[in-house]
């Protein structure tokens, strides 16, 4: 998504790696103690642990880590998270939706609805966004897994839709029902992916403006610091020409 890698590129130039890289452990832990939760311990037998475990191991997240957040999610201690989504709009009309997992509705009902209120967005009804994106199965591998001819069709190969290849790397798309089938093919042809995981797709860029820009990204990165927030997907597109000033 283009919004959401343009975001991610910025952060990187700013110099942000253990910040963000200390909120990545958090949100994988958090996912890994989820999916154990909602399904048996075993990643054999629970798709959604088995991604949420590869996901946290490609981080390097610490093995003790792992194995806490499992027992926790299996057992009947520990934090019970629930999913909520929210959608809004932000600055020049851009579509959100933010993914939380929560222990606490209110806590981060308020947390999120001040990120908005504060830089110029709008918090909607659940679906007053969505309409505008496409949920998808999402799965990356880093640029040296294989050059974009074979990844390409590994991808066919593998039932996905769609595979776009860049000197960042390979993003393969599918339904998000096939998610699990598509990953477990191309782990097979591949070795394990660096992300796997269902994401949004919007169906349509809505340009920003350089009036507008730094208070979205402002925005955007208020809500990737909330600890509760575990992916926020936007509808945007920015000129280079504005990202590179905006990075400078």
């Amino acid at each position: 998504m283009a919004g959401h890698s343009q975001f991610k590129n910025i952060m990187h130039r700013k110099g942000r790696q253990d910040a963000e890289r200390a909120r990545t452990f958090t949100r994988l832990v958090r996912e890994v103690q989820v999916a154990a939760r909602a399904g048996l311990p075993d990643p054999a037998a629970n798709p959604r642990l088995r991604t949420a475990l590869q996901a946290a191991r490609a981080a390097n997240v610490p093995k003790d880590n792992i194995e806490r957040a499992i027992r926790r999610g299996s057992g009947a201690e520990g934090e019970s998270y629930e999913e909520v989504r929210y959608e809004g709009y932000g600055p020049g009309g851009v579509a959100l939706i933010v993914e939380t997992l929560t222990d606490n509705r209110n806590r981060t009902a308020a947390d999120v609805r001040a990120a908005f209120a504060k830089l110029g967005g709008a918090l909607g009804e659940t679906g007053s966004v969505a309409f505008q994106f496409d949920r998808i199965g999402e799965i990356r591998y880093p640029a040296e897994a294989a050059d974009a001819d074979a990844m390409l069709e590994a991808a066919i190969e593998a039932g996905a839709e769609d595979c776009r290849s860049s000197e960042d790397g390979h993003e393969i798309v599918c339904a998000p029902d096939d998610l699990a089938a598509v990953r477990d093919a191309l782990e097979e042809r591949l070795g394990p992916p660096e992300v796997a995981r269902l994401g949004w797709r919007p169906q349509v860029a809505v340009p920003v403006g350089p009036d507008q820009a730094e208070t979205l990204l402002k925005l955007l990165e208020n809500l990737d610091e909330l600890d509760d927030v575990q992916s926020v997907s936007a509808n945007f597109e920015i000129d280079d020409e504005v990202l590179e000033r905006l990075s400078a």
